[in-house]
């Protein structure tokens, strides 16, 4: 999902991704009553991190994987030097809603004379789909909007003006002590899916603006 934001940074960022649990190419998990959880997914990034050597990281998500990384910054703050919510929602979603506005969105850009982006290859496979929804379900378990107060470190949201997460991601802004809102122009839920030249350029702009640059850990 990421490959095509990605690409455009490699040169200046150190990248570590994973899938969660039940999601993408992870593998089965026992006990799925106890696994499939948000506190969990946070144990298993730290695991990653360690493994990898990377005592801090800056946070980049989008959509569910913002409820997952709000999660995880709320729980490990000391480790986070900075976090950026793509299509953030701290409430519930309306998959509906976000359909129609992708797809107003995708219009509008095309109309600007914006090419549709390519899927990348491999963005919606899963080897255990079965469980997807069971993973998924994690994030009705956390609670989210008390997480937001937890959040000590400079926070980029940024969604897109035809997203209805927006609304909910402008009441993630107003809770968070550090945190500022970038609404996207023409692009709808999936941000990071539709124009992964904009979301890699807006995550660029907050990285600069925090200096995070100057430092070789990054």
């Amino acid at each position: 999902m990421w490959d095509f934001a990605v690409e455009r940074l490699i040169d200046k960022f150190r990248f570590i991704r994973f899938d969660v649990r039940g999601i993408g190419l992870s593998s089965e998990t026992e006990n799925p009553e106890t696994q499939y959880t948000f506190e969990q997914y946070a144990e298993d990034a730290n695991q990653i991190l360690d493994a990898c050597a990377a005592a801090q990281c800056h946070v980049w998500s989008m959509a569910w994987g913002s409820r997952a990384a709000l999660a995880y910054c709320s729980l490990n703050p000391s480790r986070v030097l900075s976090a950026a919510f793509y299509d953030a929602s701290i409430g519930a979603a309306d998959v509906k809603a976000q359909q129609q506005g992708g797809k107003k969105a995708v219009e509008l850009q095309l109309k600007a004379g914006i090419e549709r982006f390519p899927k990348p290859e491999g963005w919606n496979v899963h080897n255990t789909p079965e469980l997807v929804p069971q993973a998924l379900a994690a994030a009705a378990r956390f609670n989210l909007p008390e997480a937001v107060t937890a959040l000590t470190m400079p926070v980029l949201v940024a969604t897109g003006d035809h997203d209805p997460n927006l609304a909910s991601s402008r009441d993630l802004v107003d809770r968070a002590s550090n945190a500022r809102l970038e609404v996207l122009e023409n692009v709808g839920h999936g941000s990071v899916l539709q124009r992964p030249d904009l979301t890699a350029k807006t995550f660029m702009q907050f990285q600069e603006s925090l200096g995070s640059l100057d430092s070789k850990d990054n």
